[in-house]
Formats: structure tokens, sequence, C-alpha cells
């Protein structure tokens, strides 16, 4: 027996299980932040729409502008400044970026019904699961879908805001059927990028916590966007 070649395959061996363990924590972190960030813009939401006050305030006022692109503003300024924060920076930032992101979809619970919410969540929630698991283990390399699915969100935006002069209702039902295409890719491509990452930068435990809260912030607005549109396409009115 050739005592040097079982030694080998033993050290690839425990190095590969050494591996693929970081991996499970790492991605049971990235998870983790994107449930407490999303548990907290319910909440915030909620919270939010069952305050009158609050409503007329906000909603009322040209400061609902403000409300509803705080949050991305938020997000690119997270995009570009995570890796030269502390953790507990980034962590913070989250949760703020969390928080407004709920006083923005706070109509979501004005407008709709709370039985057609928890139902497009629960398709959200499967939705998302199963684009993610696919992300996750696909042997497939997804990154050409990049620079697609980037000109995708482009021509949302775009569209987005001509409909806010036009009010076009078969317009926002094109719109919403695209979005929910786009950011349901978006998330396999995104499950992919975040465990590709995590590979390339997992002998540094400083940079794989940062990159835990930006693949979290990923696959939050990921869900988020799916959420919203799945609601504009399914969601039941309550002066319906």
């Amino acid at each position: 027996m050739n005592f040097d070649n079982v030694k080998s395959v033993y050290e690839r061996t425990s190095q590969r299980t050494h591996y693929d363990w970081g991996l499970r924590e790492y991605l049971l972190r990235v998870y983790q932040y994107m449930s407490f960030a999303l548990a907290l813009t319910a909440v915030i939401s909620m919270g939010a729409a069952s305050s009158s006050q609050f409503l007329n305030l906000i909603h009322g006022t040209p400061l609902k502008w403000v409300i509803a692109l705080a949050p991305l503003g938020m997000a690119f300024y997270m995009s570009s400044r995570l890796m030269s924060m502390s953790v507990t920076g980034a962590q913070t930032c989250l949760m703020i970026f969390a928080a407004l992101m709920g006083l923005s979809l706070s109509t979501i619970f004005i407008l709709f019904t709370g039985e057609s919410i928890a139902r497009v969540f629960f398709i959200t929630a499967s939705t998302f699961g199963a684009m993610s698991v696919y992300g996750h283990t696909t042997k497939r390399d997804l990154t050409s879908m990049g620079s697609f699915l980037i000109m995708g969100v482009i021509g949302l935006l775009i569209a987005s805001v001509v409909n806010i002069f036009m009010q076009s209702g078969a317009m926002q039902f094109v719109i919403s059927i695209i979005g929910v295409i786009v950011f349901t890719l978006f998330t396999a491509y995104d499950s992919q990028k975040i465990k590709a990452l995590y590979y390339q930068t997992q002998s540094n435990a400083l940079v794989t916590q940062k990159l835990a809260i930006y693949g979290s912030l990923a696959l939050y607005m990921d869900f988020i966007n799916i959420f919203v549109f799945l609601m504009q396409l399914l969601g039941v009115r309550r002066d319906e």
C-alpha cells in the first residue's frame, strides 16, 4: 500500500470537509441576516400602516418621495462602501435599509387585503426558495446572465418612471410580469455568485463576514422585488 497516496487522499478529503463546513456556516449567516431584515421590514411596514397620523405625515406630503427613494440610495451606498466598513457598521446599515424599506412598503398593507398579502408572500417564499436552491446546486455557470439581468433592471426602472406619468394599467401589468421573471432569475444568479465569492475569499474570515452581509442584501432585494411585482399581479385590493 502506498501510504503517501493514502495521506494525500485523506488531506484532500479533510480539506474539502472543512471548506464545506465553512460554506454551510457562511450561507447560514447570509440567510439569517436576510431573514432578520425581512422580519424588520414587515414589522416596520405593518406598524406604519396602522398609524393614520404617520401615513398622513409621510404619504400626504412630498416626504413620500424621500421615503420611496431612500432605500435605493442606501442600497447603492452599501454596495459601494460595504467592504470598507466594519462588520458592525455593515450590519447597522443593513438594518437601517430594511427599516426604510418597511416605511416605503407600508402602503401595501393599506391597498391590499391581508389574505392576499399572506398568499403572495407564500408564493414569493416558495419561488425564492426554489430558485435559491437551484443557484446553489446547479453545475451550470450563470455568470453570463448578469449583464442581461442588469439591462432588464434598467429597463424596468425606466418603464416604471414613464408609467408614473402615463398611469397605464396595461403597461404596469407587463412591467410586473417582466419584473417577476427578472428577479426570479436574479435569485438563482445571486445565490451562485454568493457561493462563488465564498470560495474566493474563504481564507479571510473578516471578508467572508462582510460578504455574508452583502449576500443577504442582494437576496433580500431579490425577495422584496419578487413580492412587490407579484402583489401588483395577484394582490386583491381592499376597494374591489
